[in-house]
């Protein structure tokens, strides 16, 4: 799904994700959780929510509204990163992706 000579960042809502699943681990499973999202935050750029994300993120928005089709909060604000970063969407659940404009997908 991700080649070796892939360009690739995830979106600061995902490290967002990633850091609730450290919060919500239990004692047990936390230090490996930790270890883990830091490595990968340590090792991966995150895309900020600027501006520019924003104002993507506000004509996703709106599509979604006009056509009816619910959409995760999240998942748009994934898009509209990768929309205007001129990213590819790689993902295993495309539906929440599936028919939004000017993003490009990428699933198993």
């Amino acid at each position: 799904m991700i080649g070796d000579e892939d360009d690739v960042a995830i979106a600061a809502i995902t490290a967002a994700e990633l850091l609730v699943g450290v919060q919500l681990a239990d004692a047990r499973r936390r230090p490996r959780r930790v270890a883990f999202v830091e490595d990968l935050l340590s090792a991966i750029p995150v895309e900020a929510y600027d501006l520019a994300v924003a104002r993507e993120h506000a004509l996703l928005l709106a599509h979604s509204r006009r056509t009816g089709r619910a959409r995760g909060a999240h998942d748009l604000i994934i898009a509209a990163t990768a929309v205007e970063r001129a990213r590819i969407v790689v993902t295993t659940d495309p539906e929440g992706f599936e028919g939004l404009p000017g993003v490009e997908l990428r699933a198993p």
